[in-house]
């Protein structure tokens, strides 16, 4: 896979996903942005979460309210925007994995392994260069946390630690911080 290329069609749907997002959500206080996958490396996504979503948490949601704020399985606005370039990127993925008999990932496992690593990189890496740009922010007028997820598929602390602190150096870094110390080994 030219994984170049990925980076490229992964950057762009993430900016069309975003200004869709933004130019529908933004009054209801849109504060954060992540792109996930799957443990089987053949989907990216985008989700979006806002503070209006929050307010209208349960009163039982309302005691997980750091839960509901940070994680985006959670999050009310899931797989919107840029719907068709990243259809495009898991047809590309699934074609790809499929091609090399990575969808039962036990068969070669160490080359499964090194392909999702470097998917879950360059979604990393994506987030962090249009938040250097100030590309979020300049659609939504102030910084907001950014993630990247894996659904089915635990990072070590110390490894997703260091994606909260390389995407994120506001308010809501610190907070995400704070929060991680209160989670059980």
């Amino acid at each position: 896979m030219n994984f170049i290329k990925l980076e490229q069609k992964i950057e762009k749907a993430t900016k069309k996903a975003f200004i869709e997002i933004s130019n529908k959500y933004k009054d209801e206080g849109i504060y954060c942005f992540s792109l996930y996958s799957d443990e089987g490396a053949m989907t990216v996504c985008p989700s979006t979460n806002t503070i209006d979503f929050l307010k209208n948490l349960n009163e039982e949601e309302k005691e997980e309210l750091t839960y509901y704020k940070f994680d985006p399985v959670e999050w009310k606005y899931e797989m919107i925007g840029g719907d068709e370039e990243f259809d495009e990127i898991c047809k590309d993925l699934r074609t790809e994995l499929h091609k090399n008999d990575f969808e039962n990932e036990y068969e070669n496992e160490e080359t499964f392994v090194i392909f999702r690593n470097r998917l879950f990189e360059i979604c990393i890496n994506v987030l962090k260069r249009l938040k250097t740009e100030g590309f979020f922010k300049k659609y939504i007028g102030q910084d907001i946390f950014l993630t990247f997820s894996v659904s089915d598929f635990e990072y070590d602390r110390k490894e997703l630690e260091n994606i909260i602190i390389e995407l994120n150096d506001n308010e809501y870094k610190n907070e995400y911080l704070e929060w991680m110390k209160t989670w059980k080994e």
